[in-house]
């Protein structure tokens, strides 16, 4: 398969410069560093070579989230290539059954679980060619600096190590030693970022924040603020006052966040309020604005959040809302900004609501239940047409479906009690 087959596989039609010369260094050379902000496509650019060359390689990543995603694009690319995540959370039992089982090509895992699974054996660590750290920053700042390297001394016949990162340290030579080509990409993003400073007339932004979403319509944004508690405090007003919203920080069980994060990406909810916990190491397609309601607490998270923004094929907006006591002259990453006057009075009345809501199905992958048959069942049962069925995401034990909102209460309606795949199960809206 050519490299212009896995691209359209992945709906792509071309690389960018920094993915077509990391894809050239990654063949040159037996370790690399490679420095690019979030959002510019480092993902793409080491998992295409090593599907394209069939290397068998382990890819360390920092949470459950982006592990999940990183293989599910590793599958999309090529039919037959197998693709595993593992992180904790679940049973380790049942991920050693399905590496047993399948032998996959590529597994993608935090850096906790793989050690527990070299250490046990259920990875053989002379099996793989190639380690892949991704989001390496973001891996120390979680804590698992010791758990990497311990699957450092696990993997014996490692002829290739690539080490990615959206932020440089010192860090960076510490761990990874002598010997890497390193390539700097720390730029690449900002050119395609508008940057505006909107002034609050009150210390509580809440007002400001509804006038600046109603202004921006329907396009998708993603607020980020600084606590777990403010998450909720937000997302409740938003929710009272008519937005479609979802809510996102690591206090929240992981199922829970599972469903608010599918109805973001499924277009079921226009704005996701969130702490930094979602800059980095999830797989957000379509994000035109990114809303700093809190000042970010460092120039890198500032950097981060606004890589959402400014994904390696689109450009973005990013909005700074500001309090009369918070003074935008102290931080320097805002010189640049344009300072713009919202007034509540000038906001459209009419708050925007998504195209799409989003379904619940019980059944997933363990019960043989897979994409297509999720298509087939709401196609032929909910009697949906094409442009009423949107994304489709299928887990384990479950499935989120986004359908055509004016269509969702006969959509449920149809399916009650119905069977897929000869299961009766819940089929209900993922509510935010």
């Amino acid at each position: 398969m050519t490299q212009t087959d896995i691209l359209d596989n992945l709906g792509m039609s071309v690389l960018n410069a920094m993915q077509q010369e990391a894809i050239e260094a990654f063949r040159r050379n037996s370790d690399i560093v490679l420095l690019a902000p979030t959002g510019s496509g480092k993902t793409l650019a080491y998992t295409l070579p090593l599907v394209e060359d069939g290397r068998k390689a382990l890819v360390l990543v920092p949470s459950r989230e982006l592990a999940a995603q990183v293989a599910a694009v590793v599958r999309q690319m090529r039919a037959g290539v197998v693709a595993v995540a593992c992180y904790g959370g679940r049973p380790a039992m049942d991920e050693h059954r399905v590496l047993r089982e399948l032998q996959p090509l590529i597994v993608v895992a935090t850096p906790g679980r793989a050690a527990d699974h070299l250490r046990k054996g259920n990875l053989r660590g002379e099996d793989f060619q190639t380690l892949v750290i991704d989001e390496f920053d973001k891996c120390l700042e979680l804590g698992f600096r010791e758990e990497m390297s311990q699957v450092l001394q696990l993997l014996p016949c490692i002829d290739k190590r690539v080490l990615l990162s959206a932020t440089d340290s010192e860090d960076i030579p510490r761990f990874a030693g002598s010997g890497f080509r390193r390539l700097d990409f720390l730029c690449a993003a900002d050119d395609r970022l508008q940057l505006f400073v909107v002034r609050s007339p009150e210390k509580d932004k809440l007002t400001s924040l509804d006038s600046l979403l109603r202004l921006l319509g329907r396009s998708q944004s993603i607020v980020f603020v600084n606590h777990r508690e403010s998450v909720e405090r937000v997302a409740a007003y938003l929710r009272r006052e008519g937005f479609s919203v979802a809510a996102y920080h690591g206090g929240m069980e992981q199922r829970d966040r599972e469903r608010q994060l599918y109805r973001f990406v499924g277009g079921a909810a226009l704005t996701l309020v969130c702490t930094d916990l979602a800059a980095r190491g999830l797989d957000i397609p379509a994000v035109e604005h990114v809303v700093h309601y809190h000042l970010p607490i460092s120039r890198e998270a500032f950097t981060h959040r606004n890589g959402r923004a400014t994904r390696f094929d689109r450009n973005g907006q990013a909005w700074v809302l500001l309090a009369p006591d918070e003074d935008a002259a102290t931080m320097t990453y805002l010189a640049a900004a344009a300072a713009q006057t919202l007034s509540s009075e000038a906001a459209p009345a009419t708050i925007p609501q998504p195209h799409w809501a989003m379904i619940y199905i019980g059944r997933g992958r363990k019960d043989k239940v897979n994409r297509v048959d999720v298509v087939g069942f709401l196609s032929k049962v909910g009697a949906l047409g094409r442009d009423e069925l949107g994304r489709v995401d299928v887990g384990d034990h479950w499935a989120y479906a986004a359908v055509a909102r004016h269509r969702l209460s006969d959509v449920l309606r149809r399916v009650s009690g119905q069977k897929i795949k000869g299961h009766r199960t819940i089929i209900a809206e993922a509510a935010g």
